[in-house]
């Protein structure tokens, strides 16, 4: 679905930022990106969409190089909900605004067939409802968490097959934050491929099923999130501070002889870590 095969990108022939970074996503997978700032995460966010196009190297998107396709086209594949949503947002209505990837696309509109728009308004119409939005609400009058709700609902109505997610929880509560994820988790259940950045290592220990991990434009590590948090040696290399849970975990496997290669090795979801460590507490390490 989505490959990086060495690749190498710069701003503006500025100092490199990404120095020969490789990975593949397959179809349906939940990946998180973690790392410090100016580890290159969100230069490669937007080499998977186009907005930037890599040195060397290729980023293929369903086998095809990113070179190759205009952004307009890659639109139709890959989702993008920037870190600020008045970055994205642009229209004076709510309504308009979940129109506009509709337009944008001929999907709706002057030209568009009649089926086409008869089923963007359809769409529209029910992410409205389930969002609860007022569809004549000025959008920009709206509090940072309804932005970036409206932000993400404008990306949602499309179902794009690839979703990505420049640090989607930045500024929001944690019950703001837990809306924009469980949202975020259907989309995935439902098939969409999904790429996050995200600085919140408990966000990414919740939602994420892999994480690779980012530092000064390489990867330094790629498997099952809490293989990932439970490497000392990553974490410090990417200065991460993992969840709770794991520091615990890896503070009990360091403590307790072979606990590493028991419960808490085996773990590699939130309810895995979690019930190894109540077996520990409970005194069983089989």
């Amino acid at each position: 679905m989505v490959e990086f095969r060495e690749v190498r990108a710069s701003y503006e022939a500025a100092l490199p930022v990404l120095k020969g970074v490789g990975f593949t996503i397959e179809q349906g997978e939940f990946v998180a990106f973690a790392g410090t700032n100016g580890a290159g995460k969100s230069t490669t966010m937007r080499l998977v969409n186009g907005l930037l196009k890599p040195d060397a190297g290729q980023v293929l998107v369903d086998g095809v190089s990113t070179t190759e396709l205009k952004t307009s086209h890659l639109a139709r594949t890959v989702g993008f909900l920037f870190q600020n949503p008045d970055s994205q947002i642009c229209c004076n209505t709510v309504r308009e605004e979940l129109m506009f990837g509709f337009k944008a696309l001929g999907l709706a509109g002057k030209g568009a067939a009649f089926e086409d728009a008869q089923q963007a308004e359809e769409r529209v119409d029910a992410m409205i409802r389930e969002f609860g939005f007022n569809p004549d609400a000025d959008p920009f009058l709206l509090n940072r968490g309804a932005r970036q709700l409206l932000a993400l609902a404008s990306i949602v109505v499309l179902a794009p097959p690839v979703v990505v997610l420049d640090e989607p929880t930045t500024g929001l509560d944690y019950r703001e934050c837990a809306k924009v994820m469980n949202i975020v988790r259907r989309m995935h259940e439902a098939g969409t491929t999904v790429l996050m950045v995200c600085h919140d290592m408990e966000v990414v220990a919740d939602y994420a099923k892999r994480c690779i991990v980012m530092n000064d434009g390489r990867v330094v590590d790629d498997g099952p999130v809490f293989e990932v948090l439970r490497n000392r040696d990553t974490l410090a290399r990417a200065s991460l501070m993992p969840p709770q849970v794991v520091d615990v975990s890896l503070e009990l496997a360091r403590r307790v002889p072979g606990l590493a290669e028991g419960p808490v090795g085996r773990a590699n979801t939130l309810e895995d870590m979690v019930e190894a460590v109540a077996t520990v507490a409970e005194g069983g390490l089989a």
